[in-house]
């Protein structure tokens, strides 16, 4: 952010990053302080920002920048999202993103053609926000900031009317030229198919008089496109349906009032309204890939009731606040996320966990917007409101996804450069060479027009993201959110599946189902009872779930834990705490051993749990073996189904745990699955992920996204089992809502299938372009033909796409 203040000197906010404690802040302050043309430095450590007054005489932005990331610091970038309109083809694409690219200030652009949006990611003390915009508006576009600050609430409605809008305008250009161009096409068709039709219909002026406001009426868009094109010193697909159209139109005004000769208007008129047509279809079928995205974004409602001074009002949603009480009634939709305070009912959270039975819902519970209300009336607190929300959260993990681009694109992006050019080359070598071999200029013309109008950009340019559009809208639908393209093209390479144990093929509720006492105490029900409270209280302060299954197990007993005076986790082993003066140690035998402590006496113990599938944790009072927990947690329901359909789709499955080898390989047989990595610490998970990735494998590593971070970050693809609550998983490429094992199999067929029609498009949008260019060269093909042929290839490959709103990938 850069403000204007006195004529000689300007203020300059940067944000930066890696600041830990009040000498970094110090350190970069000093540096900035002392830098030649700085007027003055303030760094602000709680706000991460940099406050500079300079000399803009003296020093830049962008110099003040390179002094703090000279310190180690970085400087942070910001992200810029806006709606550009007039896009028509792959062209126009890579012509807008290599503009902002050569922008002084600007890392990294994206531009999708089938969404006509771009994010910018830039340095704001290099360029502004106006500055970008104002780079696209030179290259001949308009674009509009999206408001990422405001609530989506609106959203929906102006893209809507946008894109109704767009399609309307389509369609009247079309309607227009298309009445102009009936008595053309009829009389083209009558010497096709040898009908005679009146004198009048052949007379040149009256087909001048019909042409002309199809070229410079309805068609003028494409001379305003090829305008703007030339003054970028670039061309687009405009500029091959204005100069082919502009080379049938005026060989036949010359023909008509210069040296009477032979007239081709019906093919300029005709093209043109056939591309219209086509660019109408195109619109209206582009409509239809944002359609998941637009469903999810239509279940927030528009009203909703509140509490406020004590009275019951309507406002909109995008008003709720932090802190509302909401009132909801039986059948409507929850407007935002929240805990229930009054009142009791039961809510359809389908749409984010797929199970269709209604949750009970009372005093304390959590509650999704989106979701609907089945029965009673309650009110509950908003908590999470605007983009916060769970909804708000899938639709913007969904729209980066859609925005973003696959790596398979860069082929198309790279022949869309030379594409136009090429063509252009192609069409005036056509035309040199039917003059000099024939010399009759018709045919010469109506060849270079053919090879002007087949050429199609446009099919390449929506072959990638229509299809990323439309798979990642129906995986959102399903309960799967993919993170960005990349993500979708990767894993359809998947060979490797790596799943975390507990909570992934596990339920991750562990209950103590068995205690043995290892005493001489003639009172065993005491002493275990003793054994208990002391492991229970141990495990008071841990957040792991098999403590926390056996502090539940005390006090469903009602025994009463008591607040250990120390304690200590050791990770992947148990813990350590002082209670009540006692040394209590409760964990595996690895800790015991670590601990110099024998545990000879429960070996026969252990090895009985371990086989029957339960976790055995050993407990040590004072330094002696008191007795063993066992623990068990149950396969999910659908773990089994889940894995063999995995290895249906020809996929190694993989389990991964820190459990002994004898509990791991009970739970793996009773899932199906035949290759165990046991008794693996937390932090050598990654380490196994990377190994496994060096076999050449392309492995997805599937946990809880929380525990298992470093291995789903360290994997080809990290997929998150969310909670259907809890989404907003930041190490995983792809985040299953539902937690249904089921769920990888179908995110693995999703990116096949999408991968597949990405591949067929690009194959039909490449073959196209080389066969029908030749064929139009040799003067076998009519200009009108080719115009078709060329409006409903885009419309062709954008229909392809929209096949996988059909497909279903749980099945």
């Amino acid at each position: 952010m850069r403000q204007n203040t006195d004529k000689d000197e300007e203020k300059q906010v940067f944000e930066i990053t890696g600041m830990s404690c009040a000498s970094c802040a110090a350190r970069i302050e000093r540096t900035l302080a002392n830098t030649e043309g700085v007027l003055s430095a303030n760094v602000n450590l709680a706000t991460h920002k940099a406050t500079v007054t300079y000399d803009p005489t003296q020093i830049t932005p962008a110099a003040l920048a390179e002094e703090i990331k000279n310190l180690g610091y970085g400087v942070a970038l910001d992200k810029l999202e806006l709606v550009i309109t007039g896009m028509h083809c792959a062209s126009c694409v890579r012509r807008v993103e290599q503009a902002l690219e050569n922008s002084p200030g600007v890392v990294n652009a994206t531009v999708n053609l089938a969404t006509g949006r771009t994010t910018v990611t830039y340095a704001p003390y290099e360029t502004s926000a106006a500055r970008i915009i104002q780079t696209i508006k030179d290259t001949g576009y308009e674009a509009a900031r999206i408001d990422a600050a405001k609530d989506r609430g609106s959203q929906p409605d102006r893209a809507e009317k946008g894109r109704e809008q767009e399609i309307r305008s389509h369609f009247r250009s079309f309607l227009i030229s298309a009445v102009f161009s009936l008595p053309l096409m009829s009389l083209m068709l009558s010497h096709l198919f040898g009908v005679k039709l009146p004198a009048w219909l052949e007379n040149p002026y009256f087909q001048f008089a019909l042409a002309t406001p199809i070229q410079f009426g309805a068609g003028w868009q494409f001379y305003r496109g090829a305008f703007s094109a030339l003054g970028a010193k670039t061309a687009t697909m405009d500029t091959l349906i204005a100069m082919g159209t502009t080379a049938a139109y005026a060989f036949s005004a010359y023909h008509t009032f210069v040296s009477p000769g032979h007239v081709y208007y019906e093919s300029s008129a005709v093209i043109i309204t056939l591309v219209l047509l086509g660019r109408y279809f195109e619109a209206r079928a582009k409509g239809k890939t944002g359609e998941a995205i637009r469903k999810l974004i239509q279940l927030t409602p528009q009203r909703t009731y509140v509490i406020r001074e004590g009275t019951e009002i309507q406002i909109d949603t995008v008003e709720v606040v932090q802190g509302d009480i909401v009132v909801v009634r039986p059948g409507e939709r929850i407007p935002v996320d929240g805990i229930v305070i009054e009142g009791t009912s039961i809510v359809d959270e389908s749409m984010l966990t797929g199970e269709s039975i209604p949750v009970e819902k009372a005093p304390g519970a959590q509650v999704i917007g989106g979701t609907v209300n089945k029965h009673g009336t309650f009110k509950f607190r908003a908590m999470k409101v605007g983009r916060d929300t769970v909804l708000a959260q899938i639709v913007n993990m969904v729209e980066e996804a859609q925005g973003s681009k696959a790596p398979i694109q860069r082929i198309a992006d790279i022949v869309a450069g030379y594409f136009v050019p090429s063509v252009l080359i192609v069409a005036l070598v056509t035309l040199a060479a039917w003059l000099i071999t024939t010399g009759d200029p018709g045919r010469a013309v109506l060849a270079f027009t053919a090879v002007l109008v087949i050429a199609c950009p446009c099919s390449l340019g929506l072959a990638t993201p229509t299809a990323i559009m439309v798979g990642t809208g129906r995986g959102a639908e399903s309960g799967i959110l993919i993170r960005g393209a990349e993500h979708l093209e990767r894993a359809h390479k998947i060979d490797t599946v790596v799943l975390d144990k507990t909570g992934t093929i596990t339920k991750g509720e562990p209950a103590v189902v068995s205690v043995v006492l290892v005493s001489t105490s003639d009172d065993k029900e005491a002493s275990i009872d003793h054994m208990l409270t002391l492991a229970a209280s141990a495990e008071l302060r841990s957040e792991h779930p098999l403590g926390t299954a056996i502090v539940k197990h005390a006090q469903a007993l009602g025994l009463s834990p008591a607040e250990p005076s120390s304690f200590q986790a050791i990770p992947g082993k148990g813990v350590k705490a002082k209670v009540q003066a006692k040394e209590v140690l409760v964990g595996t035998v690895r800790l015991m051993a670590d601990q110099g402590i024998d545990t000879g006496s429960v070996e026969s113990n252990l090895r009985i749990l371990e086989s029957q599938g339960r976790t055995a944790m050993i407990v040590a009072v004072d330094r002696n073996t008191a007795g063993i927990i066992g623990v068990a947690d149950t396969l999910k329901e659908t773990s089994k189904d889940a894995i063999l359909e995995l290895k249906k789709l020809g996929i190694d499955v993989v389990m991964l745990t820190g459990d002994n080898r004898r509990t791991a390989d009970f739970i793996a047989k009773q899932a199906g699955i035949e290759k165990v990595l046991a008794e693996v610490l937390p932090e050598d998970k990654a380490k196994e992920v990377e190994r496994l990735c060096s076999e050449g494998r392309v492995v997805a590593m599937v946990g809880d996204g929380i525990n298992d971070a470093p291995a789903l970050a360290a994997a080809d693809v990290g997929i998150a089992m969310g909670t259907g609550t809890d989404i907003a998983i930041e190490a995983s490429d792809i985040t299953l809502v539902r937690s249904d094992l089921r769920q990888i199999a179908a995110a693995i067929k999703l990116s096949r299938h999408t991968i597949a029609i990405i591949r067929q498009n690009l194959f039909w949008a490449f073959i196209y372009n080389i066969i029908g260019i030749p064929i139009a060269a040799l003067g076998l093909l009519s200009p009108v033909i080719a115009g078709a042929a060329m409006s409903f290839s885009s419309v062709s490959v954008v229909a392809n796409s929209l096949r996988l709103r059909r497909f279903d990938p749980m099945r």
